[in-house]
């Protein structure tokens, strides 16, 4: 048997990476990564110059092409995953692209979001999508209608940040139903585009990309094929969401898996078996690329933005110098002080203040409060809020074990609280992480280039457990008194198709 190779590409929310891997094996042969810039601006812009992505793309595939040597000639195929819920209008012929990528997190719209969600109640989007807000591209539509009426005219289309990537491989538009999701359009129920949510930005379901055809792939488009010196007509697989390739990784490394995602949003991904499905405010509900059932992307209401901004605000304003000295203080000492906990929802509108951007907290402050303590409760706070939310995960069975990756993961102090708070279940690392997308999109052409190896990690000691546990019980306690009444403060919960909400 011929040993092939494969081409994986995760285009994420800072970096877009690209590994090659043996099929027989399973190998990495080579990787790379390049830094995608980001417009940050007051207002809660998140933008990305959509040609910017094109060349890092570029620039990727040419370094592979290098480093992998002769592996790079018996490439059979090629799978994309992308971040998801991005936002361009694009030309439906030529796939010009006439805006620039508004990333999952730009927060401009987040006021039509609300205004669509008064217009309707939550009632219709747990009927339609199973979530309990619209998704932000109904939101963003509107708001570019204001912006740039001329954008909405015969021959436009909305896509994402991995249809773009996919199009300029293939020439063919399709969408995951992960972005769908995100973008409004998707009915959960019915797995299908929905008219009657696309209607409530004015649109319909063929202003946006048609579903991807479970894992049938494209063929590599001529033009493509020449860039990438490959052979016209090999397969395309995807555009998967991230968090759906990296799921896909995991199959076959544990039955069962909780994967969560440690990186700019945390995100937890797990199956549900027919006939049951996950109920919660945020969720991404699909179904599932491994087998029958469903597969439930949750997104946190936190992340490394709010580790980013513990860390330059409390320890150094250089981010790579903040890094560098968060070693020595979890060294130290993981837990703050008794009492003191934070709440980290620091990328959501306040609850209380409408209009106002911020729905994080700290509990427990005193005047001999120190930054370094701010840092602890904030850390400790974003594994508590993981905790809290797949509780009933954890103690129902949905789950056999859990899997970390993404940037956070790579802090012992964030691994440790893991393993701890979720101890009557196998805690793992995925070996290779950085590649974790890039491998699981390659699962439909078989083989072993998908698989992602695991490490488990230790059980703290009794004494460490036993502490985050105490803290623990102080973050539910001060989570109740803020958010207890706020629907969004609901976790994550499995029922029987019919029951609940």
């Amino acid at each position: 048997m011929r040993n092939t190779a494969y081409l994986g590409i995760d285009l994420g929310t800072t970096a877009l990476k690209g590994a090659v891997f043996e099929s027989r094996s399973g190998r990495l042969v080579c990787g790379c990564a390049v830094r995608l810039p980001v417009r940050i601006a007051p207002d809660g812009a998140r933008e990305q110059d959509p040609e910017a992505v094109l060349a890092a793309f570029r620039r990727v595939a040419a370094r592979l092409r290098k480093d992998a040597g002769g592996a790079w000639r018996t490439l059979a195929g090629v799978g994309v995953a992308s971040q998801g819920g991005s936002t361009i209008i694009a030309d439906r012929a030529t796939g010009e692209t006439l805006t620039p990528i508004y990333l999952w997190n730009d927060g401009r719209a987040y006021p039509d979001l609300q205004h669509i969600l008064d217009e309707t109640g939550t009632a219709f989007w747990r009927k339609h999508t199973w979530r309990d807000e619209p998704g932000m591209g109904l939101a963003r539509i509107r708001w570019l209608r204001r912006r740039a009426p001329g954008l909405f005219t015969d021959g436009r289309l909305y896509i994402g940040a991995g249809e773009h990537l996919y199009f300029h491989l293939t020439r063919q538009w399709r969408q995951d139903a992960c972005h769908a999701l995100q973008s409004g359009c998707y009915s959960a129920a019915a797995n299908a585009l929905c008219s009657a949510t696309a209607a409530l930005a004015g649109v319909g379901p063929s202003f946006f990309a048609p579903l991807r055809d479970g894992h049938a792939p494209c063929p590599l488009h001529a033009d493509a094929a020449r860039s990438l010196d490959l052979p016209e007509g090999i397969p395309v697989a995807g555009p998967y969401m991230d968090h759906e390739a990296a799921y896909m990784a995991m199959t076959g490394a544990v039955a069962h898996p909780l994967v969560c995602s440690l990186g700019t949003a945390w995100v937890g991904s797990f199956q549900t078996e027919a006939g049951r499905r996950s109920v919660s405010p945020f969720q991404l509900v699909i179904p599932s690329p491994a087998s029958d059932g469903q597969l439930a992307i949750q997104p946190l209401l936190t992340g490394n933005v709010t580790w980013d901004w513990a860390l330059q605000r409390f320890l150094a304003s250089s981010l790579k110098r903040a890094l560098a000295l968060q070693e020595q203080l979890f060294h130290e000492g993981v837990f703050p002080p008794a009492g003191l906990t934070a709440l980290p929802w620091l990328n959501r509108p306040n609850p209380f203040v409408p209009g106002a951007l911020g729905a994080g907290a700290f509990v427990g402050l005193s005047p001999a409060t120190q930054p370094a303590d701010l840092v602890r409760a904030v850390a400790c706070g974003m594994a508590f809020e993981l905790a809290r939310v797949f509780h009933e995960i954890k103690e129902s069975g949905s789950a056999d074990g859990v899997v970390l990756y993404g940037g956070a993961s790579k802090g012992a102090q964030f691994r440790n609280l893991i393993a701890a708070l979720f101890a009557d279940l196998p805690v793992f690392r995925a070996e290779d992480e950085d590649w974790l997308g890039a491998r699981g999109c390659l699962r439909p052409f078989g083989g072993n280039a998908h698989r992602g190896a695991l490490h488990r990690l230790q059980k703290p000691p009794a004494a460490f457990a036993a502490s985050a546990q105490e803290h623990y019980a102080t973050y539910l306690k001060a989570f109740d008194a803020f958010y207890g009444n706020v629907d969004v403060g609901r976790a994550c919960r499995v029922v029987r198709r019919g029951k609940g909400c």
